[in-house]
Protein backbone atom coordinates (compact mmCIF):
# COMPACT_ATOMS: atom_id res chain seq x y z
CA UNK A 1 0.00 0.00 0.00
CA UNK A 2 1.41 3.40 -0.98
CA UNK A 3 1.19 6.50 1.19
CA UNK A 4 -1.73 7.74 -0.91
CA UNK A 5 -3.81 4.55 -0.90
CA UNK A 6 -6.62 4.16 1.65
CA UNK A 7 -6.54 1.11 3.97
CA UNK A 8 -7.99 -2.12 2.59
CA UNK A 9 -10.89 -2.12 5.04
CA UNK A 10 -11.82 1.40 3.91
CA UNK A 11 -11.82 0.24 0.29
CA UNK A 12 -14.01 -2.73 1.18
CA UNK A 13 -16.52 -0.50 2.96
CA UNK A 14 -16.56 1.90 0.03
CA UNK A 15 -17.03 -0.90 -2.48
CA UNK A 16 -19.86 -2.43 -0.46
CA UNK A 17 -21.56 0.95 -0.31
CA UNK A 18 -21.26 1.46 -4.06
CA UNK A 19 -22.62 -2.04 -4.75
CA UNK A 20 -25.58 -1.44 -2.41
CA UNK A 21 -26.21 1.95 -4.04
CA UNK A 22 -26.24 0.35 -7.48
CA UNK A 23 -28.63 -2.37 -6.36
CA UNK A 24 -30.99 0.22 -4.91
CA UNK A 25 -31.03 2.24 -8.14
CA UNK A 26 -31.60 -0.90 -10.18
CA UNK A 27 -34.41 -2.07 -7.89
CA UNK A 28 -36.18 1.31 -7.95
CA UNK A 29 -35.85 1.45 -11.72
CA UNK A 30 -37.35 -2.04 -12.05
CA UNK A 31 -40.20 -1.11 -9.72
CA UNK A 32 -41.08 1.80 -12.01
CA UNK A 33 -40.79 -0.40 -15.10
CA UNK A 34 -38.10 1.76 -16.68
CA UNK A 35 -35.35 0.52 -18.95
CA UNK A 36 -31.83 1.71 -18.26
CA UNK A 37 -31.94 3.75 -21.45
CA UNK A 38 -35.19 5.42 -20.40
CA UNK A 39 -33.87 6.27 -16.96
CA UNK A 40 -30.63 7.64 -18.41
CA UNK A 41 -32.59 9.88 -20.77
CA UNK A 42 -34.96 11.06 -18.02
CA UNK A 43 -32.07 11.76 -15.64
CA UNK A 44 -29.98 13.40 -18.37
CA UNK A 45 -26.95 11.17 -17.75
CA UNK A 46 -25.16 8.85 -20.15
CA UNK A 47 -26.37 5.26 -20.27
CA UNK A 48 -22.81 4.09 -19.68
CA UNK A 49 -22.56 6.28 -16.57
CA UNK A 50 -25.82 4.80 -15.29
CA UNK A 51 -24.62 1.26 -16.07
CA UNK A 52 -21.48 1.86 -14.00
CA UNK A 53 -23.60 3.27 -11.17
CA UNK A 54 -25.91 0.24 -11.15
CA UNK A 55 -22.93 -2.09 -11.37
CA UNK A 56 -21.37 -0.68 -8.23
CA UNK A 57 -18.30 0.70 -9.99
CA UNK A 58 -19.42 4.27 -10.64
CA UNK A 59 -18.66 6.83 -7.94
CA UNK A 60 -21.33 9.32 -9.00
CA UNK A 61 -21.42 12.89 -7.79
CA UNK A 62 -24.23 14.05 -5.54
CA UNK A 63 -25.62 16.13 -8.42
CA UNK A 64 -25.86 13.04 -10.64
CA UNK A 65 -27.57 11.12 -7.83
CA UNK A 66 -30.02 14.00 -7.48
CA UNK A 67 -30.84 13.79 -11.19
CA UNK A 68 -31.32 10.01 -11.00
CA UNK A 69 -33.52 10.34 -7.92
CA UNK A 70 -35.63 12.98 -9.65
CA UNK A 71 -36.13 10.69 -12.63
CA UNK A 72 -37.15 7.87 -10.28
CA UNK A 73 -39.56 10.16 -8.41
CA UNK A 74 -37.94 9.80 -5.01
CA UNK A 75 -35.72 11.86 -2.68
CA UNK A 76 -31.99 11.37 -3.16
CA UNK A 77 -31.82 9.96 0.38
CA UNK A 78 -33.83 6.95 -0.80
CA UNK A 79 -30.97 5.96 -3.06
CA UNK A 80 -28.59 5.86 -0.11
CA UNK A 81 -30.81 3.69 2.08
CA UNK A 82 -31.22 0.05 0.95
CA UNK A 83 -34.21 -0.37 3.29
CA UNK A 84 -36.30 1.63 0.81
CA UNK A 85 -36.43 -1.42 -1.43
CA UNK A 86 -36.53 -4.03 1.33
CA UNK A 87 -40.30 -4.49 1.42
CA UNK A 88 -43.49 -2.99 -0.02
CA UNK A 89 -44.66 -2.06 3.48
CA UNK A 90 -41.53 -0.01 4.13
CA UNK A 91 -42.00 1.89 0.89
CA UNK A 92 -45.71 2.46 1.52
CA UNK A 93 -45.16 3.71 5.06
CA UNK A 94 -42.42 6.09 3.95
CA UNK A 95 -44.66 7.41 1.19
CA UNK A 96 -47.57 7.82 3.61
CA UNK A 97 -45.40 9.97 5.88
CA UNK A 98 -43.68 11.95 3.14
CA UNK A 99 -44.43 15.70 3.18
CA UNK A 100 -46.71 15.42 6.21
CA UNK A 101 -46.98 18.36 8.59
CA UNK A 102 -45.27 18.39 11.95
CA UNK A 103 -48.59 17.78 13.71
CA UNK A 104 -49.35 14.78 11.48
CA UNK A 105 -45.94 13.27 12.14
CA UNK A 106 -46.33 13.81 15.88
CA UNK A 107 -49.65 11.96 15.86
CA UNK A 108 -48.16 9.17 13.77
CA UNK A 109 -45.24 8.80 16.16
CA UNK A 110 -47.56 8.69 19.18
CA UNK A 111 -49.75 6.05 17.54
CA UNK A 112 -46.79 3.88 16.55
CA UNK A 113 -45.18 4.23 19.97
CA UNK A 114 -48.39 3.07 21.62
CA UNK A 115 -48.82 0.24 19.11
CA UNK A 116 -45.33 -1.17 19.62
CA UNK A 117 -44.80 -0.32 23.28
CA UNK A 118 -43.70 -3.38 25.27
CA UNK A 119 -44.10 -1.88 28.73
CA UNK A 120 -47.22 -1.91 30.94
CA UNK A 121 -49.38 1.21 30.90
CA UNK A 122 -48.04 3.68 33.42
CA UNK A 123 -44.69 1.89 33.65
CA UNK A 124 -42.77 5.03 32.70
CA UNK A 125 -44.16 7.39 35.36
CA UNK A 126 -41.74 6.37 38.09
CA UNK A 127 -38.63 6.73 35.94
CA UNK A 128 -38.04 10.44 35.45
CA UNK A 129 -35.39 11.48 32.93
CA UNK A 130 -33.99 15.01 32.81
CA UNK A 131 -32.77 16.21 29.41
CA UNK A 132 -31.05 19.36 28.19
CA UNK A 133 -27.64 20.80 27.36
CA UNK A 134 -24.73 20.92 29.76
CA UNK A 135 -25.37 23.54 32.40
CA UNK A 136 -29.12 22.92 32.45
CA UNK A 137 -28.95 21.76 36.08
CA UNK A 138 -29.70 18.08 35.45
CA UNK A 139 -27.34 16.82 38.13
CA UNK A 140 -28.18 19.38 40.83
CA UNK A 141 -31.94 19.37 40.27
CA UNK A 142 -31.95 15.64 39.65
CA UNK A 143 -30.44 14.88 43.04
CA UNK A 144 -32.91 17.23 44.72
CA UNK A 145 -35.87 15.63 42.94
CA UNK A 146 -34.65 12.11 43.72
CA UNK A 147 -34.37 12.96 47.41
CA UNK A 148 -37.82 14.55 47.40
CA UNK A 149 -39.39 11.49 45.76
CA UNK A 150 -37.32 8.91 47.61
CA UNK A 151 -35.95 7.53 44.31
CA UNK A 152 -32.36 6.61 43.42
CA UNK A 153 -30.48 9.20 41.37
CA UNK A 154 -28.60 8.01 38.28
CA UNK A 155 -26.05 9.88 36.17
CA UNK A 156 -26.20 8.10 32.83
CA UNK A 157 -22.62 9.17 32.05
CA UNK A 158 -21.47 7.37 35.21
CA UNK A 159 -23.24 4.23 33.97
CA UNK A 160 -21.48 4.60 30.60
CA UNK A 161 -18.12 4.81 32.37
CA UNK A 162 -18.95 1.73 34.43
CA UNK A 163 -19.77 -0.28 31.30
CA UNK A 164 -16.80 1.02 29.30
CA UNK A 165 -14.29 0.77 32.13
CA UNK A 166 -12.95 4.24 31.38
CA UNK A 167 -14.02 7.89 31.43
CA UNK A 168 -16.44 9.39 28.91
CA UNK A 169 -13.58 11.50 27.53
CA UNK A 170 -11.47 8.37 27.02
CA UNK A 171 -14.35 6.59 25.26
CA UNK A 172 -14.56 9.47 22.78
CA UNK A 173 -10.78 9.70 22.37
CA UNK A 174 -10.11 5.97 22.04
CA UNK A 175 -13.19 4.68 20.26
CA UNK A 176 -15.01 7.68 18.80
CA UNK A 177 -18.52 9.10 18.97
CA UNK A 178 -20.19 6.07 17.39
CA UNK A 179 -18.86 3.79 20.12
CA UNK A 180 -19.91 6.29 22.78
CA UNK A 181 -23.47 6.27 21.42
CA UNK A 182 -23.51 2.46 21.65
CA UNK A 183 -22.43 2.61 25.29
CA UNK A 184 -25.06 5.28 25.88
CA UNK A 185 -27.82 2.99 24.57
CA UNK A 186 -26.52 0.03 26.59
CA UNK A 187 -26.38 2.14 29.75
CA UNK A 188 -29.94 3.38 29.26
CA UNK A 189 -31.25 -0.13 28.61
CA UNK A 190 -29.44 -1.40 31.71
CA UNK A 191 -30.89 1.32 33.95
CA UNK A 192 -34.41 0.81 32.58
CA UNK A 193 -34.23 -2.95 33.13
CA UNK A 194 -32.80 -2.70 36.65
CA UNK A 195 -34.71 0.24 38.07
CA UNK A 196 -38.44 0.78 38.14
CA UNK A 197 -38.02 3.98 40.16
CA UNK A 198 -35.26 6.49 39.40
CA UNK A 199 -34.40 10.06 38.49
CA UNK A 200 -32.00 9.94 35.56
CA UNK A 201 -29.71 12.76 34.37
CA UNK A 202 -29.06 12.15 30.68
CA UNK A 203 -26.16 13.35 28.50
CA UNK A 204 -27.01 16.44 26.46
CA UNK A 205 -26.39 14.74 23.12
CA UNK A 206 -28.59 11.70 23.75
CA UNK A 207 -31.35 13.26 21.64
CA UNK A 208 -29.09 13.14 18.58
CA UNK A 209 -29.45 9.35 18.40
CA UNK A 210 -33.08 8.78 17.40
CA UNK A 211 -33.29 5.13 18.50
CA UNK A 212 -31.91 5.87 21.97
CA UNK A 213 -34.06 8.96 22.42
CA UNK A 214 -37.16 7.06 21.34
CA UNK A 215 -36.31 4.44 23.95
CA UNK A 216 -36.01 7.15 26.60
CA UNK A 217 -39.37 8.70 25.66
CA UNK A 218 -41.07 5.30 25.72
CA UNK A 219 -39.62 4.16 29.04
CA UNK A 220 -39.29 7.34 31.08
CA UNK A 221 -41.29 10.42 32.01
CA UNK A 222 -39.10 13.09 30.43
CA UNK A 223 -38.43 16.69 31.45
CA UNK A 224 -36.51 19.22 29.36
CA UNK A 225 -34.64 21.66 31.59
CA UNK A 226 -34.53 24.58 29.19
CA UNK A 227 -32.23 27.59 29.43
CA UNK A 228 -30.76 30.23 27.14
CA UNK A 229 -27.34 29.61 25.54
CA UNK A 230 -25.83 32.36 27.73
CA UNK A 231 -27.14 30.68 30.88
CA UNK A 232 -25.81 27.29 29.79
CA UNK A 233 -22.35 28.74 29.19
CA UNK A 234 -22.20 30.81 32.38
CA UNK A 235 -23.24 27.82 34.53
CA UNK A 236 -20.63 25.53 33.00
CA UNK A 237 -17.92 28.16 33.50
CA UNK A 238 -19.10 28.78 37.07
CA UNK A 239 -18.49 25.09 37.75
CA UNK A 240 -14.85 25.58 36.75
CA UNK A 241 -15.19 23.78 33.42
CA UNK A 242 -13.44 25.92 30.81
CA UNK A 243 -13.48 23.33 28.04
CA UNK A 244 -16.28 25.04 26.08
CA UNK A 245 -14.10 28.13 25.67
CA UNK A 246 -10.72 26.44 25.25
CA UNK A 247 -9.21 27.41 21.92
CA UNK A 248 -12.60 28.34 20.52
CA UNK A 249 -13.49 32.00 20.07
CA UNK A 250 -16.78 30.99 18.49
CA UNK A 251 -17.89 28.84 21.42
CA UNK A 252 -21.09 30.80 21.99
CA UNK A 253 -22.04 30.61 18.31
CA UNK A 254 -21.41 26.85 18.39
CA UNK A 255 -23.52 26.51 21.52
CA UNK A 256 -26.38 28.44 19.96
CA UNK A 257 -26.27 26.24 16.87
CA UNK A 258 -26.25 23.06 18.96
CA UNK A 259 -29.22 24.24 21.02
CA UNK A 260 -31.12 25.32 17.91
CA UNK A 261 -30.45 21.96 16.28
CA UNK A 262 -31.61 19.97 19.30
CA UNK A 263 -34.46 22.15 20.57
CA UNK A 264 -37.17 20.41 18.53
CA UNK A 265 -36.04 17.05 19.92
CA UNK A 266 -35.79 18.27 23.51
CA UNK A 267 -39.32 19.66 23.10
CA UNK A 268 -40.65 16.11 22.68
CA UNK A 269 -40.31 15.73 26.45
CA UNK A 270 -43.46 15.31 28.53
CA UNK A 271 -42.93 18.65 30.25
CA UNK A 272 -40.63 21.63 29.83
CA UNK A 273 -39.22 23.53 32.80
CA UNK A 274 -37.70 26.91 31.95
CA UNK A 275 -34.75 27.49 34.28
CA UNK A 276 -33.54 30.80 32.85
CA UNK A 277 -33.18 33.63 35.32
CA UNK A 278 -34.57 31.57 38.19
CA UNK A 279 -33.14 30.86 41.63
CA UNK A 280 -32.42 27.22 42.42
CA UNK A 281 -35.27 26.83 44.91
CA UNK A 282 -37.77 28.39 42.50
CA UNK A 283 -36.61 26.14 39.66
CA UNK A 284 -36.86 23.06 41.86
CA UNK A 285 -40.42 23.98 42.87
CA UNK A 286 -41.33 24.30 39.21
CA UNK A 287 -39.72 20.94 38.43
CA UNK A 288 -41.44 19.16 41.30
CA UNK A 289 -44.83 20.62 40.37
CA UNK A 290 -44.37 19.80 36.70
CA UNK A 291 -43.50 16.18 37.46
CA UNK A 292 -46.48 15.77 39.80
CA UNK A 293 -48.96 17.44 37.46
CA UNK A 294 -47.64 15.54 34.47
CA UNK A 295 -47.81 12.19 36.25
CA UNK A 296 -51.39 12.82 37.36
CA UNK A 297 -52.42 13.83 33.82
CA UNK A 298 -50.80 10.73 32.34
CA UNK A 299 -52.39 8.47 34.94
CA UNK A 300 -55.85 9.88 34.20
CA UNK A 301 -55.27 9.18 30.51
CA UNK A 302 -54.04 5.65 31.33
CA UNK A 303 -50.83 6.26 29.42
CA UNK A 304 -52.64 6.84 26.15
CA UNK A 305 -51.24 10.34 25.63
CA UNK A 306 -48.47 12.52 26.95
CA UNK A 307 -49.00 15.56 29.11
CA UNK A 308 -47.24 18.55 27.63
CA UNK A 309 -46.80 21.91 29.32
CA UNK A 310 -44.25 24.62 29.92
CA UNK A 311 -43.72 25.05 33.63
CA UNK A 312 -42.28 28.32 34.87
CA UNK A 313 -40.44 28.57 38.12
CA UNK A 314 -42.96 31.01 39.54
CA UNK A 315 -45.73 28.38 39.37
CA UNK A 316 -47.04 27.01 42.62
Amino acid sequence: MTAHEPPADTLDDRNRFLVALGETVRSLRARRGMTRRALAAEARVSERHLANLEGGVGNASILVLRQVAGALGCPVTDLLDPSTTASPDTALIRELLRNRSGDDLQRAHAALAQLFADVPAGGRRTRIALTGLRGAGKSTLGRMLAEDLGYPFVELNAEIERLAGCSVGEVHALYGTTAYRRYERRALDDVVQRMREAVIATPGGLVSEAATYSRLLDRCFTVWLRATPDEHMSRVLAQGDYRPMAGNREAMDDLRRILAGRAAFYAKADVVVDTSGRALDETFTALRNAVRIGSVAETSAEGSMKYSATAHAGSR
